[in-house]
């Protein structure tokens, strides 16, 4: 009956492939979870294996093990090792690579359409018949390392203990205890922790596969056949998301490099949880914030060539962020613009005109931001939460459901906080430097000089 579906679904591509919220998907008997969707570029599929395990699943000493893992599934599925793997891969014409984030483990391919079955197997290969050893533990961990910003240094580690070592935003979090306060290394993880994540969660039940492009109509049977081998497991419980347990200091300055005459400026604020605001609500106002602070530390001011408005999640928190790049000796009177720019939209509120202007902007850019298979997968894969029903949410809906009032409800409980203000620049300026040289320098004069004198006596 799926195969009968799904060839329907085929012979009607052209209707279908203009809506991309509509996705056939169904889950085998052994739990795998499949998104089937056909593109408009021939020729090609992209392929997409979520494993739901990432960082945030292990404590602060064993972070790296997820990601260690992704590096050691490539080393290999037989004798000809890490380079025979890629040699099939790329005898098939495909390319592949892996991620591991806070939230999951993604494979991510991108192969000729009429070996998408073959790539598939080989895929499942790699995550069945991969052989660790100690070898293969030794090199993935070197590269994990690497790609970490190279060995974790007792100097390195200082800093990260002493507040010194992270950005803004990042600092902030590890002061609330939503983020490690050092660098998770990879010397002591072992084969044993290794094992038992595979086993724990490399399961059907803890996968999606997405696949989109020139589909096989033979795909749905080789799936089941193939992929529906695969045995299930007793799902492994996630850690809970940290949230905050300490308070961090209202306003301080961050060291970033020796010498310089640049600064950051970031306000950090927690965005608050409410009631009937959707959270588009947030990208909305994140888009007039960013408007904002152009039009006054940029136009209005020339303090900031192009300040910005972010939002970043840690643990369970999300944070709203307005920031600028300014010269070192500006940081007050950026400071004195926010403030002055605050209190004005506490006041009064945000411009009707405007509002509707950047969103309808941000409807109209719904049209076009996802185009082609692969950008298409990847909108699945980020999206995987809002799949409901045979279809994921539209955006462009949610957006044109937010009210210029809970627009202005979410802004005024946001900056009615007083939040964290983080200044980053580096230690001393050029022009501290001259004197500081200067100073040296006449310091040795003085001493050559009095050094001289007594001689003389």
């Amino acid at each position: 009956m799926r195969c009968l579906l799904f060839a329907c679904l085929l012979f009607s591509l052209p209707a279908f492939a203009i809506d991309r919220f509509q996705v056939e998907g169904y889950s085998l008997p052994n739990g795998l979870q499949l998104l089937l969707k056909p593109g408009t570029e021939r020729g090609h599929v992209a392929i997409r294996l979520v494993v739901g395990v990432g960082l945030d699943d292990f404590k602060c000493a064993e972070k790296e093990l997820p990601h260690l893992l992704e590096h050691l599934l490539f080393s290999g599925i037989d004798a000809s090792g890490e380079g025979g793997l890629e040699e099939r891969m790329q005898a098939l014409g495909g390319e592949w690579n892996a991620y591991t984030s806070n939230a999951d483990t993604t494979f991510v391919i991108e192969a000729p359409a009429k070996n998408q079955r073959q790539v598939l197997d080989l895929l499942l290969s790699l995550l069945t018949q991969t052989r660790i050893d100690d070898n293969a533990i030794n090199a993935a961990k070197q590269v994990v390392e690497r790609e970490d910003g190279g060995h974790y240094s007792h100097l390195q580690r200082w800093m990260d203990r002493q507040d010194l070592g992270h950005t803004a935003s990042n600092q902030l979090a590890v002061e609330l205890g939503l983020k490690c306060s050092e660098r998770a290394e990879v010397d002591e993880l072992t084969r044993e922790q290794l094992d038992q994540v595979r086993k724990a969660w490399y399961a059907p039940n803890n996968m999606s596969l997405i696949i989109v492009g020139d589909l096989d109509r033979l795909l749905p049977a080789y799936l089941e056949r193939a992929w529906g081998a695969l045995d299930a497991i007793d799902p492994s419980e996630h850690l809970p998301l940290p949230e905050i347990n300490a308070t961090a200091a209202h306003e301080r300055s961050l060291i970033h490099g020796f010498i310089g005459d640049g600064a950051k400026l970031h306000w950090l604020v927690p965005e608050p949880v409410l009631e009937d605001v959707p959270d588009q609500t947030f990208d909305l106002l994140k888009d007039y914030l960013d408007w904002a602070l152009y039009r006054q530390l940029r136009l209005a001011h020339g303090l900031s060539y192009g300040p910005w408005a972010e939002r970043e999640l840690f643990g369970s928190v999300g944070f709203m962020s307005l920031n600028a790049d300014l010269e070192r000796d500006k940081v007050d009177e950026a400071g004195q613009v926010l403030d002055e720019l605050k209190s004005d939209l506490l006041k009064n509120g945000l411009d009707a005109d405007t509002f509707n202007r950047l969103k309808q902007a941000a409807i109209a850019r719904q049209a076009w931001a996802v185009q082609g298979n692969s950008a298409l997968a990847d909108y699945y894969w980020s999206a995987l939460g809002d799949y409901e029903d045979g279809r994921f949410a539209d955006p462009a809906r949610d957006l044109q459901g937010v009210t210029l009032e809970q627009a202005n409800t979410a802004m005024r409980e946001l900056l009615m906080q007083p939040g964290y203000v983080r200044v980053e620049k580096p230690l001393m300026s050029d022009d501290q430097l001259m004197w500081a040289v200067a100073g040296v320098l006449g310091l040795v004069l003085l001493g050559l000089l009095g050094w001289r004198s007594r001689r003389r006596k």
